[in-house]
Order: C-alpha cells, then sequence, then structure tokens
C-alpha cells in the first residue's frame, strides 16, 4: 500500500493539459529522452532524413502539420524497439536570408568595400541602404540567423517533437561547408560536376542565376508589336513582345513548312532602325499560328532563343546587363546612333523609348496589341526572368545525358513512395530536365566554392586550369585564404591567382542533408549506422529540387539511394481552398494555436492529414483533439482511482474488451508499418471513445465493488489503460506522458509498443453488450429520463445468445434492469420497459 500510495502522489485532484508542454519539454531534455542510441547496429537503428526548414522568417502551420507526420512515425519506431536517429537542422543560407537581412538593418552587400572590424548595423533601417563589406553582411547574415533559430526552436519544442537536440545542424557551419565542398570536388575530378560560360536564366533583382527547379510560370502583361525587316523582295512582318531587343537579333525562323516563307529561307533581311543584316532561317519550334508566323531570334529573349541559337549556330548580340539594364555600348556590327536612346535604361523603357523611334521610322506597323503571356519567373522573385551569358557551375543530372536520365529514372522506381502516386512527378520532373543543374549563385551568404583560377601574364584568369584545395583543409573561403604555392600580395596580379567569386546554390548543400547530419567523413562509426537513411520526409513541390538533387548526389557519390522510402505531405490551404503561404498573406502562425488549443490538440489535427493530401485548417479539429486530450485525463484518472489489485482479468467482458483492444493494436501497427499514421490514430481513437462511452459504463458498478469479479475490472481497465497510452502516445505525447507518469516509471516514450495478442476473449461480447446499451439509453432518453432511471423488463432476442449472456450481469447493472430476458432471435433486438 505504501509503494501505491507513492506512486499515485503525482496524481492531481484536478487533471489538466494547462502547462503540460513546459513541464515535459524542460524534463524530455534533462533525461535525455530522445538521445540517439549510437551503439545499436545499422539493422536496429530508423534513420529520418529531416528537412531543414528555411531560417528567414518565422513558421507557420503548415511546418507543424508536416513536421507531426514525421515525429509520429519517429515514436513510433522508437517504441517498436528502434534506435530512432532524428536530428533537425536549421537551411540559413540563399537569397531569403540575404534578402531578410537587407530588410532588418538595412544594409547592403558590396563586396569590393573592405572589411570594417568596427562596424555596427542600425538600430533601425534608413531610408537609403547602408552599403558595406562582404564580411561584415555575411557576419549579420549570422547574427540574424542566430535570433531566428532560437524561435523555431522553441515552437519545435513547443510542438514536441523528438528530436535529438545534440545533433542539430546548420548549412553553414564549418561541418556544412566541409561536406558540401568535399561533395563537389569529387564531382568536379570524376567529371560530373563542370564550369561552363553560356546564356543563363538570371533574376535581375537578385542579380544571379536561377536553376531549372527553381523557375515558376506566372501570367504577365504585356504587347504584341508589327514591325518591319526589310529584303530584297519587300518588308518582312513579325510580332513581337520584346522590341527592346532589336539591336540582340541575329536571324528571322520560321518553320520549314511554312508556304508563306518558303522564298524568304536562305536570304537575309535588314532589321529595322539598326540596319543589321541578319539570315532568315527554317526551324520546327517556329509556330505558323502565332503571330505573322515568322519570329526574330534574340540574344536572348527567351529559351526557345536559345535552343535556335544554339542549334542554328548563330553568333552572339548581348545587350542586355546583369542588372537588367541595356549595356552602354552596343553590340559589334549595330548602328550606334539609334542605340544610344536606348543605352542604360531598364527593359521596360528601352522598350518604352524603341517602340516611340519604331513609330517616327515608320516601322511598326499599327499599334502594340496587349496580351497576357506566360513569362518565366523565379520562384522567390518579382520581375520576369532575363537570359544573360555568364559563366556558371553546374553538375551534370540528365539534362543532356539520356543514359544518366534512365538511371536516375530508376533510381526513383527503386524508392518505396508513401502515397505511391507520388512517384509520377519525380518522373515527369526527370523526363522533362531539358539542362544540367546549375549550382553557382552570384550571392554572398553561401558556401563558396573551394576554387582559385591562376591568372596569366596579361591579368586574365585561366578558368580551364582551375586550382582547387586538398580535402583536409576543407573548409576554405577562397576569397579570404590562398591556394598552395601562392602568397596573398599575388592576389589579382598577373601570374598569381583569383577566387571564384560565386557561393554554391542551397539546393547545393540542402541535398547533402543525410551526409551533414551522418557527419560523413569525420565520424566514420556514425556514419555506417546511419547511412541510407530509412525516411525522408518532405513536401511534394519539392521533389523537383530536394527529393531529386540529393538523389542525384548520392547516385554518384555512393552508387546508391539515400534513402528507402519517401513520405510527401500534401499543403495546408485556408478555410477558401487556397494554399496557405507567406506571398498571399494567409497563413496561420502556429504559436498562439499552440497556447490556446494546447501541442497536442495542433498534434491531433495534423494527424488527420493524410500523406499526399491537401489539408484544409479547421480549427474545429482542434477542439476536436483538446476534448480528447482531456478525457484521457479524466478517464485515467478514474482507472487509477480504483483499487490496485493483483487479481486475473477472468469476466467475459473483460476478455471481450481486451480481444478488441488487441485487434486494434494490431490494425494500429499495420497502418504505421503502411505510413498511413491519419488510419492508425482513427483506429485508436474509436476504440478509446467506445471503451469510454461503452464499456466503462457497463463495468463501472462491478468496478466500484469488491471481489474476484471486481479485480477483474480492476486488472482489465489497468492493461487497457497501460495499452492505450502507448498507442496514443506517438500522437498525443504530452498528455500521454502526464498520465504514464502517474502510476508508471521511466517514459511512455521509451515504452514498449504493445502487442497484438488477444487473447481467450471474444471481442462481439463487448459490442453485443454495447449495442444493448446504447437500446437501453436511448429509450430513456426518448422518454426524458435520467439515464439512471429503473428498467423493469429489458428483452433482448439475437442470434448469439451465449454471448450476450456473458454480459447479462454488467448489463443489468449499467442499466438498471429488474428483469432480464433474453431469447433467440435471427437479429438482434432490443425491448424496453421503463418502471
Amino acid at each position: 500500500m505504501t509503494q501505491q500510495r507513492l506512486r499515485h502522489a503525482a496524481m492531481p485532484e484536478k487533471p489538466t493539459l494547462d502547462g503540460l508542454e513546459q513541464v515535459w519539454v524542460a524534463r524530455w531534455e534533462d533525461e535525455g529522452t530522445y538521445r540517439f542510441d549510437r551503439s545499436k547496429p545499422r539493422e536496429q537503428v530508423y534513420a529520418i532524413d529531416t528537412p531543414p526548414p528555411t531560417v528567414s522568417g518565422s513558421l507557420h502551420v503548415g511546418h507543424v502539420f508536416s513536421f507531426t507526420h514525421t515525429d509520429i512515425m519517429a515514436r513510433y519506431q522508437r517504441m517498436i524497439g528502434k534506435a530512432v536517429f532524428y536530428p533537425i537542422g536549421w537551411d540559413d543560407n540563399g537569397l531569403p536570408t540575404e534578402r531578410r537581412v537587407q530588410n532588418v538593418y538595412g544594409v547592403r552587400c558590396d563586396p569590393s568595400l573592405p572589411y570594417d572590424p568596427e562596424f555596427v548595423p542600425p538600430d533601425k533601417p534608413g531610408k537609403r541602404e547602408i552599403s558595406i563589406s562582404r564580411r561584415n553582411f555575411v557576419e549579420l547574415c549570422h547574427k540574424l540567423t542566430a535570433l531566428d533559430e532560437q524561435a523555431f526552436e522553441e515552437v519545435w519544442r513547443r510542438v514536441g517533437l523528438s528530436v535529438d537536440w545534440s545533433m542539430l545542424y546548420t548549412t553553414i557551419s564549418d561541418e556544412a561547408r566541409t561536406v558540401s565542398q568535399r561533395a563537389f570536388l569529387r564531382n568536379l575530378l570524376r567529371g560530373e560536376a563542370y564550369l561552363s560560360e553560356a546564356p543563363t536564366l538570371w533574376d535581375v533583382s537578385f542579380r544571379t542565376a536561377v536553376a531549372q527547379a527553381e523557375l515558376e510560370d506566372r501570367e504577365w502583361p504585356g504587347a504584341f508589336h508589327k514591325i518591319s525587316f526589310y529584303g530584297e523582295r519587300g518588308p518582312v512582318h513579325i510580332e513581337t513582345t520584346r522590341p527592346e531587343l532589336i539591336p540582340a537579333c541575329v536571324a528571322l525562323v520560321a518553320h520549314p513548312d511554312d508556304e508563306r516563307y518558303q522564298d524568304l529561307f536562305g536570304t537575309s533581311v535588314l532589321t529595322p532602325l539598326f540596319g543589321v543584316e541578319v539570315p532568315v532561317l527554317a526551324h520546327r519550334l517556329a509556330e505558323p499560328d502565332k503571330g505573322t508566323g515568322i519570329a526574330m531570334i534574340c540574344t536572348f529573349g527567351d529559351i526557345t532563343d536559345v535552343t535556335w541559337w544554339r542549334e542554328l549556330h548563330l553568333p552572339t548580340r548581348p545587350v542586355l546587363g546583369w542588372d537588367g539594364r541595356l549595356l552602354p555600348e552596343p553590340p559589334e556590327g549595330v548602328d550606334a546612333e539609334p542605340y544610344k536612346e536606348l543605352a542604360g535604361k531598364t527593359v521596360h523603357s528601352a522598350r518604352e523609348r524603341i517602340v516611340e523611334l519604331l513609330r517616327e521610322s515608320g516601322d511598326l506597323e499599327g499599334e502594340p496589341r496587349p496580351v497576357q503571356r506566360t513569362v518565366k519567373f523565379y520562384e522567390k522573385g518579382d520581375k520576369p526572368l532575363e537570359i544573360v551569358t555568364t559563366r556558371q557551375w553546374y553538375i551534370r543530372n540528365g539534362g543532356r545525358d539520356e543514359e544518366l536520365r534512365r538511371r536516375l529514372l530508376a533510381r526513383g522506381g527503386e524508392l518505396a513512395w508513401h502515397p505511391p502516386h507520388m512517384r509520377v512527378r519525380y518522373d515527369n520532373w526527370v523526363e522533362g530536365l531539358t539542362s544540367d543543374w546549375l549550382i553557382s549563385r552570384q550571392r554572398f551568404f553561401g558556401v563558396p566554392f573551394p576554387v582559385w583560377y591562376p591568372i596569366d601574364e596579361s591579368g586574365q584568369p585561366v578558368h580551364d586550369a582551375p586550382i582547387l584545395p586538398a580535402e583536409d583543409t576543407l573548409p576554405i573561403d577562397p576569397s579570404s585564404d590562398v591556394p598552395r604555392g601562392y602568397t596573398e600580395e599575388q592576389r589579382g596580379v598577373p601570374g598569381g591567382f583569383m577566387a571564384d567569386p560565386d557561393v554554391m546554390d542551397t539546393w547545393a548543400t540542402s541535398s547533402l542533408t543525410p551526409q551533414i547530419a551522418g557527419r560523413w567523413e569525420t565520424d566514420d562509426d556514425l556514419f555506417r549506422r546511419v547511412y541510407p537513411s530509412d525516411l525522408r520526409p518532405q513536401a511534394h513541390e519539392i521533389i523537383r529540387t530536394w527529393l531529386f538533387s540529393t538523389v542525384v548526389r548520392s547516385h554518384y557519390e555512393f552508387g546508391t539511394l539515400p534513402w528507402s522510402d519517401v513520405a510527401i505531405s500534401g499543403w495546408i490551404l485556408d478555410p477558401d481552398r487556397k494554399k496557405m503561404s507567406k506571398s498571399k498573406g494567409n497563413v496561420v502562425t502556429p504559436l498562439d494555436l499552440l497556447e490556446q488549443h494546447g501541442s497536442d490538440a495542433v498534434r491531433y489535427w495534423a494527424a488527420n492529414g493524410r500523406y499526399g493530401v491537401d489539408t484544409t485548417f479547421d480549427v474545429g479539429q482542434l477542439k476536436i483533439g483538446r476534448r480528447l486530450a482531456i478525457k484521457i485525463l479524466n478517464a485515467s484518472k478514474f482507472v487509477l482511482g480504483l483499487a490496485e489489485s493483483d487479481g486475473a482479468v477472468t469476466e467475459p467482458l473483460d476478455r471481450s474488451m481486451l480481444a478488441a483492444l488487441a485487434d486494434t493494436v494490431r490494425e494500429t501497427s499495420e497502418a504505421f508499418d503502411a505510413y498511413d499514421h491519419t488510419r492508425a490514430i482513427e483506429a485508436v481513437e474509436r476504440f478509446f471513445w467506445a471503451f469510454c462511452d461503452d464499456y466503462l459504463e457497463l463495468v463501472k458498478a462491478r468496478a466500484y465493488e469488491s471481489g474476484p469479479e471486481s479485480a477483474s475490472a480492476h486488472a482489465a481497465l489497468r492493461e487497457a489503460l497501460g495499452v492505450l497510452l502507448r498507442l496514443f502516445a506517438p500522437f498525443l505525447p504530452f498528455v500521454t506522458e502526464e498520465v504514464w507518469s502517474w502510476w508508471r516509471e521511466g517514459s511512455v516514450h521509451r515504452a514498449s509498443w504493445p502487442a497484438a495478442e488477444r487473447g481467450a476473449g471474444h471481442p462481439a461480447v463487448l459490442t453485443l453488450a454495447s449495442e444493448v446499451l446504447r437500446q437501453v439509453r436511448k429509450a430513456k432518453s426518448e422518454a426524458k429520463l435520467s439515464m439512471r432511471a429503473e428498467v423493469s423488463r429489458l428483452t433482448v432476442r439475437a442470434p448469439e445468445i451465449e454471448l450476450v449472456r456473458q454480459a447479462q450481469d454488467d448489463l443489468c447493472a449499467a442499466g438498471n434492469v429488474e428483469e432480464f430476458v433474453l431469447e433467440y432471435g435471427d437479429e438482434l433486438r432490443v425491448e424496453v420497459e421503463l418502471g
């Protein structure tokens, strides 16, 4: 009895959900509840490649939704005996962080400026941005991301993520930069990475190259301009939305089968205003039904221009600079007099001016015709992309190699997809690739390329003879570190060296998260235990970026997949069925929800969203989740408030309940093993409410008595409670841990997952008794009587007479039945005579 009193001392008089998160988050951390046990062999490890959220603002409820799915699986795997490798990382480099630093501090990076060790950012950004050195700018990036990461960690701990915080990583840390640079150097030495000068999609606001995976199609207003070119047989009319690129024109093109232009193929025409002679050529990509059917090829107006330029072996006449303005000098061969009207102007201003010039010269036929057209944007940009010629780093990804494409498609087929139809998105992306993966960015806060170039005697860098560091010197920053055999005084001078000025695309680092988290090449013992991982959870819109790029890097370095399973979350929709996004201003931030409804309630809502299905945010589901958590507290208090007994479970109704519970354990386990957490919680919740509404009512009277029948109820109730707490634990970690602490040692999250052992009971005993009890309640309710009102006679007709008879005593006690009549019938029928 003393042990019992001590064990129950923690059970409060009035259980509440309030404050559970603070108590248990602290205790879990102090006790190392979720620490990874690295003594386990690989076959006993479950490794998760967790998404590192971008630390450039605030989390929203969509993050909580998808991360909860992963945490549910992690908790289940831990309870079935796996050592769960569940680290978390912060993706803190790249454009979003730079933009946030610019906005918060009112600064802009100017790499030409020297480092100022005394620089202190203003308390508030001024009207004009302050230009600072790259090193000063990077320091501010580190400062701001450290603050953001603290806020992120607070939310994730409050949500109850069972990650191992001792294994936290960031994508800009020394360890992550080492992994990124090592992987790149090996890609380069094997010929999988290469440097190329070519037309590049370019964002003029961010002033950086953009990869195919980061493109977004948007509708954009424009106008078709009908313009006259001049040939030997008279004017040739083209229609274009980009008249400002006429000085960049290198040819006209029409479809080889277009009868209208057969006599022009092989001839030349003169461009309006500038008088440049350009050929008229045929190509299958020309569209006869678009405009006049003949188009000008400019270097470069769009991606089709690049294709024509490459396949028709045309010259280049670049006119657009990296800043989105027309270059100060015209291309070679272009008349400088009209061009000076355009030099230095933005694309929009140059378009307006050239239209005026064409109108004045009579080369504009009629007035521009307004049109909405689909234009390529950088997914984070707000201006249409341009195409400029730049020197960039690429990794081969099958965009130009059919055999490699086939192998990468096969890799997608080797993965276990949850849900399976998400594989189609992977296949469609790989099959639609048109270029290799552009991994360089003209930015500042990122992983620098570990490359220098020798400078020849004329002062020009020799790009085809890069100077590479040894792997044991990584990480390096070539802008401040010096290559072996050189001195700092030789930087930027003839006969010396220069640093590669670019940084890696953030996906080039994020594609290595399994290697970064597993400490590749720095902790071989850990890496062998966790790589390849078991699970990659992520959103479906980044299958083309994060998932595919991680497959590419693992394929090259290890010749294997980076994980065996991928689980794809859907989007969160607002009440109008629109995707929640910061740009639309319809996001819900999670901290208020967690504080108002409780973390378990928010997790319950998330658990009811299936993988791959877009889910509407519903406050009603949060309220249901909170009611469920409160019911767990109250039902547990009732069970544990009964005297503890050492008796066996002997009564048929008790055995029936435990048999039904065993079936629930089996169904829940099968759902988890199939990565169907929603079916799992539905099964547990369905049983729990039947347990509370039916079984507890049926057994309550007997439970308050004494004797072997009472002892059977006590034993069954406690056994059921122990199983239910463990079944609910992956979903509702706080309330289950609280109740577990009232009567059990250790953490419920370290307890063993229950076994699906049915025993001698028959589940139909409880099912039949529950239905009879519901009919009794219904009769009392319709008569507007108390549920404790007496039933003078209860007649039950059923085909399974013996099964009903086994619950007769409990039915009579629960229904306050005076006379119980049991007869055979083809189907269950209940007659209630009230006293």
